[in-house]
């Protein structure tokens, strides 16, 4: 069994002398494994009491402590960063979405300004953290421009989907994100949902609700979209070859009920699918016909 005390000596005797010990490319894949751990605050926090934490990132501890002038204090942005990692972690287990997380308020200390009457402000907070990202993780060896593309992006705009949750936001200012985010739109919303760390049960559940309102508006946008992006497997000439018909109106109810199949998943966007489903539907379509005449 390892003697922890031998562990905390060694870890201790490495700090002092400048990781002539350990390189960073261990210690950050040791760090790696915390963020994947269920609770990294556990560990984080332990990195931090043992001083690792202020040599590997230092933008963490400086957003450590509480002001207070007159009646305004700000929270401790620290110990809300652990609670976001950790609630991040009870909806996904992808590594980078967690260390964006976890740097996603770095900015805070530098653009940290008190103003009276107001209190406490962190304008542009999330652009000042964004630009930081990159020469953290070259200091920290973490070099795939994939990954911190990605991080930079969630940090950049990590306070956008709270700004745009209102109902008379424009369809316009979610498609600028949806463009913006990509793939990563969903991502950014989990982001969002662990960031709120109030106690005040209330507030959480409004915050909630509104975000999942957010989500309802980006998914009637992205249907509308894929409906102006439908292309019909089958042209009007086709559907007419197919029923050996001339042009009528048949065709374009048969066009509808063929774009409703495709849309509702009924069958696939496909053109002999499609072509089957024409058949079924045009020969009882056009029995009907015949027997009004």
């Amino acid at each position: 069994m390892n003697d922890p005390l031998k562990s905390l000596r060694e870890i201790r005797f490495s700090i002092e002398n400048n990781f002539k010990i350990l390189s960073i490319e261990r210690i950050i894949y040791e760090f790696n494994k915390i963020l994947l751990d269920k609770n990294p605050s556990k560990g984080i926090f332990f990195y931090y009491k043992i001083g690792l934490l202020k040599i590997i990132l230092p933008e963490l501890i400086n957003i450590k402590g509480i002001k207070k002038i007159q009646k305004h204090k700000h929270k401790d942005n620290f110990y809300h960063t652990l609670k976001v990692v950790d609630n991040i972690s009870n909806y996904s287990n992808n590594l980078w979405l967690k260390w964006a997380a976890l740097l996603h308020d770095i900015g805070k200390y530098l653009t940290k300004k008190y103003i009276s009457n107001i209190g406490w402000t962190f304008y542009s907070h999330e652009l000042i953290g964004a630009k930081m990202i990159y020469s953290i993780f070259k200091r920290l060896k973490l070099h795939k421009k994939k990954n911190i593309k990605y991080i930079k992006n969630i940090i950049k705009y990590s306070s956008r989907p709270i700004t745009l949750i209102s109902y008379l936001t424009t369809d316009s200012s979610i498609k600028k994100l949806l463009v913006n985010m990509g793939n990563s739109i969903e991502d950014l919303i989990l982001l969002c949902k662990s960031d709120i760390t109030t106690q005040n049960f209330l507030k959480k559940k409004q915050f909630k609700q509104k975000l999942d309102f957010f989500k309802k508006k980006i998914k009637k946008i992205e249907e509308k979209k894929n409906k102006q992006k439908f292309f019909f497997p089958l042209s009007g000439d086709n559907i007419m070859n197919i029923l050996n018909i001339n042009s009528c109106k048949e065709i374009g109810i048969l066009k509808k009920l063929l774009k409703k199949a495709i849309i509702k998943g009924i069958i696939p966007n496909d053109f002999n699918k499609a072509s089957l489903f024409i058949k079924k539907k045009g020969k009882s379509m056009l029995k009907i016909k015949l027997k009004i005449k």
